[in-house]
This record gives structure tokens, sequence and C-alpha cells, in this order.
């Protein structure tokens, strides 16, 4: 991850205008003036393949790939995130980095399914000295218990790979924010890795809509760690113990209770991977998040582009992406994004939000008011809080 940053952070010094193209194979480039497209490539997609993910140097590569410097003018190209595949020089990071992405399809689709167990809950509360009630809810609660700790597992293989500068995140980054290549020329020509980053961003912020809607989540964990502490059943599986104990539990907790717990730790590790590479200047990581998100912004207002998505995953899609990289960048950034000299037009992409329907962004304005760093600085522009309220 951290080599894919890297090549997607190279500096952008104007303001980006193309079209990433998140669902077909072909690769447009717009003429700026006329706003005439054209096909390159005969309609094969600039590379990118799939493998695995999660593996050392990968994501890292990844991230120095996104995350090199120097826009001179602004990128005209299409992106497909959808169909892009990896070129020889993308595979190995993307090999790597699609193994996890892989293990994501199945964490949202356990949280997706999550049903809780509330009912039980509620009887064995309602019944305290009746056992057999005790027991059903116990019964109901330690399968959901393991399945959260499945979910919280896998947040620390993300933190982890994008910290440990030998794993397939920290090459992500690198491989997207490297020099000499500027981040429009990284996101041009390592389509595949910038796709899967745009991918890890989604299931960040998919996870946390998923699991703002659920507060099923918190309520079947309290009861776990409630009868754990209290020990007033006896015989009853209490196994689980073994699997979650009580310093797991409470690092567990620590996580649910967090509003936005995935973004949070993506935007943990993120700081992490910029403090722990002096020789990556922090431009290149900023430029690459910034550009990002513009381009989705652009994609997102403007109807030539917007109309050729041909569903509205995919709208939805590009707004998690610009959430995230928003976000993301207002961690690494000193001064953060919602400040005037930010290079991310917060007004203009707060707006793409609340364009949409109310239910398609509450969570993700959520994420910027609960899980942004800076929002509530005295240089942050007071319109920008206002939209935020």
């Amino acid at each position: 991850m951290g080599n894919l940053l890297k090549v997607l952070t190279r500096e952008i010094e104007n303001y980006p205008h193309f079209f990433l193209d998140f669902e077909s194979k072909s690769v447009w480039r717009v003429k700026r003036k006329t706003g005439e497209r054209r096909e390159k490539g005969g309609g094969e997609a600039s590379s990118a393949v799939s493998s695995p993910l999660f593996r050392p140097n990968q994501m890292g590569n990844l991230l120095k790939v996104l995350t090199c410097t120097e826009l001179e003018q602004g990128p005209n190209f299409f992106l497909d995130f959808e169909n892009a595949q990896p070129t020889d020089g993308e595979r190995e990071v993307w090999n790597q980095v699609n193994s996890v992405l892989q293990e994501s399809e199945s964490i949202l689709t356990g949280l997706q399914s999550y049903k809780g167990a509330g009912q039980e809950i509620r009887d064995a509360i309602q019944n305290p000295s009746n056992m057999t009630q005790q027991e059903r809810a116990w019964d109901a609660v330690c399968p959901l218990v393991i399945k959260l700790k499945k979910f919280y597992s896998f947040s620390l293989k993300l933190e982890f790979l994008f910290r440990n500068t030998k794993e397939a995140l920290q090459s992500l980054l690198e491989s997207l924010t490297c020099p000499p290549l500027t981040p429009t020329q990284h996101l041009e020509r390592e389509q595949a890795l910038a796709k899967q980053f745009a991918e890890i961003l989604h299931f960040t912020l998919r996870f946390d809509e998923l699991k703002m809607r659920i507060p099923a989540i918190q309520n079947d964990f309290s009861y776990y760690r409630r009868t754990i502490s209290r020990n007033r059943i006896n015989n009853m599986n209490l196994d689980i113990e073994s699997e979650v104990n009580n310093e797991m539990a409470n690092r567990m907790s620590l996580f649910y209770a967090e509003a936005t717990p995935m973004l949070k730790t993506l935007s943990t590790a993120t700081t992490n991977f910029v403090a722990e590479n002096k020789t990556l200047p922090l431009e290149n990581t900023t430029d690459c998040l910034s550009t990002m998100a513009s381009v989705c912004k652009v994609m997102l207002e403007t109807p030539e582009y917007s109309s050729r998505f041909s569903s509205e995953d995919t709208v939805l899609f590009c707004m998690r992406v610009m959430v995230g990289v928003i976000i993301l960048y207002d961690h690494v950034h000193p001064n953060g994004a919602f400040n005037k000299s930010s290079k991310i037009d917060m007004k203009g992409c707060i707006k793409v939000l609340k364009d949409q329907p109310a239910d398609n962004v509450e969570g993700l304005l959520n994420a910027l008011k609960f899980t942004t760093k800076h929002l509530n600085d005295e240089s942050t522009p007071k319109n920008i809080r206002t939209m935020l309220q």
C-alpha cells in the first residue's frame, strides 16, 4: 500500500480534469476545451491485473506509485476502475493486494447478513432466573461474537499492511507515489493499482456505512462482555473465551465504539505510513489524494461523465472513494483538507454529496463530520462547517 500511495501522490500543480472510468475497459482522453473524446489503444484499458493483495512490499508500492510528484497540466484521461488489468510492472503488487480485496467481499457479506440477538437478549434480561432463556441468549450471541472478531481481525490486517513497509499496502502506496512520474501519470499508467486503492477506500466506507446501521452489534457485544464479567452462566459453552478473551474483548469494544471504525484504522495507518517514510516527500502523498478527490468530484458533477456509468453502484463507488481520500488527506496534511490552502475543493465536494439522495450520502457526510481531524479548526471556513451541520 505504501508503494501504491507513493505512485499516486506525485505532485499536482493544476486542477485535474479527467474521467476515471469505474466501469468500462476503455481509456478516454478528453480535450479540455472542446469536450471531444477519443479512445486510446483500440478500446483496451491501459493496464492493471488481478491476484493476491496482502504480501510483503506490495500495498506500500501501490501507494508509492499513486503519490508521485508534479502535475504540470490537468489530467485528461479516463481511468477504468472496473476492468483495468495490471501490466507486467504492476502484477506483483496487484496480486498481493488482490488477495486482501477478495477477502473484503466476504467481510461485507457477513456484515450485511448480521441479524443480531436482540430478542433473545431481551428475553434473558426480563427473565434473569430462567436458565432456559439465559442459555438461548448465550447460544445466540456466541456465534455473533466470533463473527465480530473476524471483522476486527481484518481491520488489524489492513492496519498492519499499511504500516509494515514490507507488506502489500506499503508497496501499493509506494507504487502510486514515487518519482519521477506525476500523480496524473501514475493514475494513467498504473490504472490497475489505482483501481485497487479505490476499492480499498470503497470497502472501508461501505463497511462503516453498514456498521452504523446495525446498532445490534454494540448491543450484542455489550451483553457478551457483561455475561463474561458476571460469570453467572455455568457450563454453557464458555470455551468461547479461548477465542475472545477479556483482553481481546476490550480491544474489540474500542474498535466498535468508533463511529467509523474501519476508516479510523485506515487513517491511522496512512498517517503512520507518511511518518515512517521520511524519504518520501509529504506532498507526494497529499497530491495523490487531492488528485483522486478532484477526479471523483468532476466525474460526479459532470453529466457528460456521470452519464457513462452503467449503474447506480458506480456513482456510490465514486462518492465513497472521494470521501475516503478527503479523510486520509485531512489526517496526513498538517493543515488538513478544510483549510483555504487545501488542494481539495471541499465546498464543491460537499455540494456533490448533497446533490445525491439523502439515504445514499448520510453515512458519507457523517464520516466527514466525525472521522476528519481538522473540521473544527479555527482555520476552517464557516460556510464549510455550516454545510456539514
